[in-house]
């Protein structure tokens, strides 16, 4: 996976790209990322990547003139140029909370792609229109909220991609057990000491029944989803062991109450 990060700050990409899984996938080869500076691609010898808006209001807008240069920059270093009238060899991203949602499906999506990735960090009150306009990059959206600056949700989208490549976590089965992996939440995990301040594991954790486990984490992971994402439960189709645990949790939680 080859990743490219425009950012103004790149201070806020760099130490996060040198710590735990990330930095452990780039060792191995299975992770490409190269952080650059914005405010390299200026002309003036202030280095000046953001002014005022045409229209007034507050804040500052980043220039387009930059990101431009950057992307131009990269298309001849890595011979997009030549070809893009067949394609290019880059794939723009841009975090904005007006983009589609990312989604594990996206994560997928993202790690087997063989085309470049450019992520393009927004900052202040935006980025210059024309970049949306004559780049037409992807907008991708982490979340509806809004952040100072695209770095931390290109970040996630690396993190989320990245790990689903083989090699990257120590235990495969892990990536496949976790939440969303399956459409549903994880279940709960628990490690020693076996009580914790009188809350005990389940015992069914602690029995050897490989089974019983097996059953108890899958029944857990759709109690998860009933109760905080049913939505992700909706117009899925359900297995029938999946049907016979999810009415027991429903019976369940209907003699709760």
């Amino acid at each position: 996976m080859r990743c490219e990060v425009l950012t103004l700050f790149p201070d806020m990409v760099l130490p996060v790209l040198g710590q735990s899984m990330l930095k452990r996938a780039q060792e191995k080869g299975l992770l490409e990322v190269r952080v650059r500076n914005l405010r390299d691609y200026t002309l003036d010898r202030h280095q000046v990547a953001d002014d005022a808006p045409y229209g007034g209001g507050a804040g500052m807008v980043m220039k387009a003139e930059p990101i431009f240069r950057a992307i131009d920059a990269l298309r001849q270093e890595y011979g997009g140029a030549l070809r893009q009238e067949h394609g290019d060899d880059l794939r723009l991203l841009l975090p904005s909370p007006q983009g589609r949602p990312f989604t594990q499906a996206v994560a997928e999506e993202l790690r087997d792609e063989r085309r470049r990735l450019v992520f393009v960090c927004g900052h202040y009150e935006g980025i210059d229109e024309r970049v949306r306009t004559g780049l037409a990059p992807e907008e991708v959206s982490i979340g509806d909220y809004v952040l100072t600056g695209g770095e931390l949700p290109a970040l996630v989208m690396i993190d989320a991609a990245v790990r689903l490549i083989p090699g990257v976590v120590g235990d495969p089965e892990s990536v496949l057990a976790e939440s969303f992996a399956d459409s549903l939440l994880d279940f709960p995990q628990y490690t020693r000491p076996p009580e914790v301040r009188g809350l005990a594991v389940p015992e069914v954790l602690v029995s050897g029944n490989h089974e019983a486990i097996r059953r108890w984490r899958r029944k857990e992971a759709l109690r998860s989803t009933y109760l905080k994402r049913p939505d992700l439960l909706r117009d899925r189709l359900l297995s029938e062991e999946d049907r016979r645990l999810l009415d027991e949790i429903l019976n369940e939680h209907t003699n709760v109450c």
